[in-house]
């Protein structure tokens, strides 16, 4: 199970709120205290010469959140094979491409298209003009599972070996 923080964008802090209770400032943590956040009032018990709080300390970061994560269905047109990935918005077709790698060790030999379009390795999908319609597949209230984009891998020439 993954744990996200309420954390703001600007400086990767915990959110604060004003407590309807004390009127003071206080991290909002809606499922309870952890590790370095103050307790609710002033108390003798809690030391808070820690330091840096565990949350802006980089040995812990694991890496980097994506703006918006999406599923896209890659289609071998020649095997009919079909593999779902959950990929990045930040991720180029080539980072895409090394992860595809395991169900297709040729995958570098075939032309990768989207409504028969050939697409840039170096670029992202939204730069390639494969739009992410969750949104609107949301608003119609339809199931986004039965609707993923879909690329198409088209054999070209077998250059590489597996």
């Amino acid at each position: 199970m993954t744990c996200h923080l309420p954390m703001k964008e600007q400086d990767d802090s915990i959110l604060k709120h004003v407590d309807p209770l004390t009127n003071c400032v206080r991290y909002y943590t809606p499922r309870g205290r952890f590790v370095h956040v103050s307790p609710a009032g002033p108390r003798s018990d809690w030391a808070n010469d820690f330091g840096e709080p565990w949350w802006k300390d980089r040995r812990y970061e694991v890496g980097l959140l994506t703006t918006k994560a999406r599923w896209i269905r890659v289609i071998n047109v020649q095997t009919s094979q079909e593999q779902q990935l959950q990929v990045c918005s930040e991720e180029t077709l080539d980072e895409i491409l090394q992860r595809y790698l395991r169900y297709n060790s040729h995958a570098r030999s075939y032309s990768w298209k989207h409504e028969g379009v050939s697409l840039d390795m170096s670029r992202t999908l939204s730069e390639n003009n494969v739009p992410d319609e969750d949104h609107k597949l949301e608003e119609l209230r339809l199931d986004s599972d039965l609707f993923i984009t879909a690329i198409l891998l088209h054999f070209s020439d077998d250059l590489t070996e597996g």
